[in-house]
């Protein structure tokens, strides 16, 4: 009885009590990433609570220093309206969003760099424009400039000296261009969804 018994266990009741440990051991892992999953699910709701606590305007105000989307139209009308104070006007804009390639570009290898631009969490665009005015409404616009909620980055300016002539001052819109005319390049940033 005892050679049955022993036989026995080592047929069928070790095969079945190997499952038994294995089920035990996943239901264990299961059990844990469920507990984990709970943490998460409680940290995520403690998250939004903060975030809910946020007044608007202060969530308005983060949206404009990083917004979640180019919206390169807007930004070149907020820059227009900094240059309009100091009698400025923004001419010849140009945009280049580093981050979306063009349809018709040929394939070719990535560089090391385009690899490490796809692993940012941000999005770089470059604006160029030009205006004209005077150097001291050039520093009070670019002063502004700095102060202004969305990010940006002053890559280069070239600074050209404007004839009376090339100046439109007292023209039919008010904006007095006479001095010397700027062609900034700058760049600016955004979240990648």
């Amino acid at each position: 009885m005892i050679l049955v018994a022993v036989a026995g266990f080592f047929i069928f009741t070790d095969k079945h009590y190997q499952n038994v440990q294995a089920l035990r051991a996943q239901a264990s892992s299961y059990d844990t990433a469920l507990g984990n999953a709970k943490a998460l699910q409680a940290k995520r709701d403690e998250l939004v609570g903060q975030y809910n606590a946020f007044p608007q305007t202060n969530i308005d105000k983060l949206n404009k220093l990083l917004p979640n989307n180019v919206d390169n139209i807007r930004l070149i009308i907020e820059i227009d309206a900094i240059a309009r104070k100091y009698g400025m006007q923004l001419k010849n804009v140009k945009y280049d969003d580093t981050q979306k390639k063009d349809a018709t570009q040929t394939f070719s290898a990535p560089s090391a760099t385009d690899l490490a631009a796809q692993n940012k969490d941000y999005g770089t665009m470059s604006l160029g424009f030009s205006t004209q005015g005077t150097y001291d409404n050039f520093l009070s616009f670019v002063g502004d400039l700095e102060k202004s909620l969305r990010i940006v980055d002053i890559d280069s300016v070239g600074f050209t000296s404007v004839s009376p002539t090339q100046s439109t001052s007292g023209s039919a819109t008010g904006i007095s261009t006479n001095g010397y005319q700027y062609d900034f390049t700058i760049n600016t940033y955004w979240l990648k969804n």
